[in-house]
């Protein structure tokens, strides 16, 4: 079973929470590829990290100490179970530069989603509904 799917277990709703954290020129190409796939609710977050390099484009021979905070970008998308394993093929594929900055993708499971408007609960709510 691939491990992405594995991991992505909820207590029972059936969803999963996928958090990309990757550079910012990606962002663009990324959400194009993300649409052509069908995915429809993606939310974007600015935000500023490091990872274990400290802030560093490259590895340096000396290790950095002090902590360089560089630009960077959050995705958050909530998918089906079954689609999970998709989609992260489709995010290394498309994030995948072979350099420090490519990014992480975390997936987590989803207990329970409430659409606040109606009172929804659970698949329902991602999928459209009549405004009214």
């Amino acid at each position: 079973m691939n491990e992405a799917k594995k991991n992505a277990g909820g207590a029972g709703s059936g969803f999963a929470r996928i958090e990309i954290m990757m550079g910012m020129k990606k962002l663009t190409p990324l959400l194009k590829k993300l649409s052509t796939a069908g995915i429809t609710g993606v939310t974007v977050f600015q935000a500023l990290g490091c990872g274990i390099q400290h802030g560093s484009y490259e590895y340096t021979p000396e290790e950095t100490t002090d902590i360089q905070l560089l630009p960077k970008t959050c995705l958050l998308i909530i998918c089906e179970q079954e689609a999970v394993a998709d989609l992260v093929e489709l995010l290394k594929l498309e994030l995948y530069t072979g350099h420090i900055g490519d990014g992480k993708i975390f997936i987590s499971g989803i207990d329970n989603i409430i659409r606040i408007r109606t009172g929804e609960e659970g698949g329902e709510v991602l999928r459209r509904s009549d405004i009214g």
